[in-house]
């Protein structure tokens, strides 16, 4: 019995009946544009096996009928005919192959097109669709989606057109040798069979929607559950993901059943179908024969070419119900390269121009949602060379005017400038290329430490890559690994600590060479003594950068030329360190708090050694 949960949602889900299907047949046209050529000789090849295959039931009626007349010399061999019907066999097993070598490539290079375009396409959606996405759902649903443009050519070029071709030739052949029953009756089953396969196989639809719908949460649930394997494991919740896993593995279940049982019904009415038909056409023809109007070579050939006919026919009610759920599954592709990214290009937009690589963020306002504002008109310059840092609390803003700047969003008030230039106004590469980030969040590729920072300009040569690594305090700790550059980092970087991984993203960014500079929290995860060699290596680079600094330690931005106080995404204080130090407001008291954390922190914790004396960490060379 389905579960109330699975009973819920199918009361409220609508029934996936806008699939467009014919749509969707339309949009994979041009994927097969590009080999045209070929699936053009497919089709000759496929019209030349089918013609050979009918033809297999022509010559064995003469065989049957030059066996049944005896000469006068007594029954001679029809050698020219058996050597015609074995020459039939050869040329439609001949033809299908050919068909198949020639259509492979249309297939293929379709399939591989429209897996490039749609990541493409992801690659161009804005970062709002990717932050409310489920990766584990989306790969499904591309996987299927993606799969099922083989499929559904493979069923249209080896299945559906092989059909109506011999469904045509068939009928040539029975309206200029038989009565107009045999006509009847043979396509009268054929259109009882159609209509019927088509009527169930809309009706299972609808459990093949869910089915997918919930192998997707499915696969969300144990993707999320994998990636927070430590999380899982902190809490002891395993039982708790096994338990949601399996629920709707269990819901799953019950549409899968579902599915089968109803296609069990299908199959048996497309059985029984095709039996009447082929007895219908039997009993025509064993009464021609009996009447003397029709040779046995006919009622051979007549019972050859129903076989030919209604044993694919058979299949081609699977078939029809593989092309549904190819269009079910492929309409999720489609229906996401639909989508419209939400940051694009203006109509006439240029290459930015940098000259000085000055930066102006110019009364700008910003929400996600209109009922949750997060900027309020920020209004601030950095000169070429200059260093701007911002501080606050956390949902202040602050790492909001970098995805800005970034242009991940556009502001909804306002906007930024860099050298006088709009950036809603210029490319968005020629933007991003000016930009060098080191996040606070570094994710890593699942690949080599060298790939890693090479990443940061790929055409780079391997002294520049090291050489950026050396200047992120990060050669020596390399080379000291067993595979040293080879070593392969782990999914996201997880093989690597929060400070390592900080410091890759700090030699992607000295790699890179951009103009203007971003540190957000560049240094968070580093210990001291690090974090002092990196921050002078940071000064270093900086020097002749525009950079913008997000930052939560007050320690590491003293020396910037200008420092903004965020607060409720409004700028409430600026100046110089000392300024607003003198100003004794908000940042003053974020300093001397921060002060009288660090001192604390840094008190000395007596030791005691093995002959009981105690020793202050100073003397153990802390």
């Amino acid at each position: 019995m389905m579960s109330q949960g699975l009973n819920h949602r199918l009361a409220t889900e609508p029934p996936h009946r806008d699939r467009r299907d014919w749509h969707n047949l339309n949009a994979m046209l041009p994927y097969l544009w590009e080999f045209r050529g070929r699936a053009a000789l497919a089709l000759g090849c496929l019209v030349l096996a089918k013609v050979a295959n009918v033809g297999v039931p022509l010559v064995l009626k003469e065989i049957v009928d030059a066996l049944k007349a005896p000469s006068t010399q007594g029954l001679i061999l029809p050698f020219s005919l058996l050597f015609a019907y074995g020459a039939l066999k050869l040329s439609s097993a001949l033809f299908n192959e050919l068909r198949d070598v020639v259509f492979a490539r249309v297939r293929y290079r379709a399939m591989r097109r429209l897996s490039t375009r749609v990541l493409e396409h992801l690659h161009r959606l804005s970062l709002r669709y990717h932050l409310e996405r489920q990766s584990g759902a989306i790969s499904r649903d591309l996987e299927r989606g993606t799969r099922s443009v083989a499929t559904l050519l493979n069923y249209l070029v080896f299945s559906v057109l092989p059909v109506a071709v011999e469904f045509a030739l068939v009928a040539v052949i029975m309206s200029g040798r038989y009565p107009l029953s045999f006509l009847i009756v043979t396509f009268g089953t054929v259109a009882v069979y159609f209509a019927f396969t088509f009527a169930i196989t809309e009706w299972r639809m609808d459990y093949r929607h869910r089915m997918n719908h919930l192998d997707s949460q499915s696969n969300t649930q144990a993707f999320d559950s994998l990636i927070n394997y430590e999380t899982v494991k902190y809490f002891s919740n395993e039982r708790l993901e096994l338990k949601r896993y399996d629920q709707t593995l269990a819901d799953w279940e019950e549409m899968a059943v579902a599915s089968q049982t109803s296609m069990s019904l299908l199959n048996l009415g497309q059985g029984a179908i095709i039996a009447i038909g082929v007895t219908g056409i039997m009993i025509l023809a064993a009464q021609g024969v009996v009447a003397g109007r029709l040779s046995v070579g006919d009622l051979v050939m007549v019972n050859a070419l129903m076989l030919q006919l209604f044993i694919p026919l058979g299949f081609l009610g699977i078939v029809y119900r593989q092309i549904k759920y190819a269009l079910a599954d492929m309409d999720l592709v489609f229906k996401l390269l639909e989508r419209r990214p939400e940051i694009t290009d203006a109509p006439n937009a240029l290459p930015l121009v940098i000259q000085r690589g000055g930066v102006r963020f110019e009364h700008v306002d910003f929400y996600y949602q209109p009922e949750r504002p997060i900027l309020h008109d920020i209004d601030f310059v950095i000169e070429s060379g200059q260093k701007v840092a911002v501080v606050g609390a956390s949902g202040a803003g602050k790492s909001t005017l970098v995805r800005l700047l970034f242009r991940f969003y556009d502001p909804t008030g306002g906007r930024i400038l860099i050298d006088g230039q709009d950036i809603r106004l210029v490319t968005q590469d020629s933007l991003r290329a000016a930009i060098g980030i080191v996040p606070q969040d570094t994710v890593l590729f699942n690949d080599s430490l060298y790939y890693n920072i090479a990443y940061g300009r790929p055409d780079a040569s391997r002294a520049e890559v090291e050489r950026a690594a050396e200047l992120a305090q990060l050669r020596v700790f390399i080379e000291g690994l067993p595979k040293g550059w080879d070593t392969v980092v782990g999914e996201r970087g997880l093989k690597l600590s929060g400070g390592e991984k900080q410091r890759v993203a700090i030699a992607r960014a000295i790699l890179k060479r951009p103009r203007i500079l971003i540190f957000d929290e560049a240094t968070s995860s580093l210990d001291s003594h690090t974090e002092q060699a990196i921050l002078k290596t940071l000064a270093e680079i900086a020097a002749k950068h525009t950079t913008l600094v997000i930052a939560h330690r007050l320690s590491t931005v003293v020396d910037a030329d200008c420092i903004l106080v965020l607060e409720h995404g409004r700028i409430r204080e600026r100046g110089t360190h000392h300024e607003l130090l003198a100003l004794g407001g908000r940042y003053a008291r974020l300093w001397t708090l921060q002060q009288r954390t660090r001192s604390r922190a840094a008190e000395p914790l007596a030791e005691t050694d093995h002959s009981g004396l105690q020793k202050a960490p100073q003397a153990l060379g802390a």
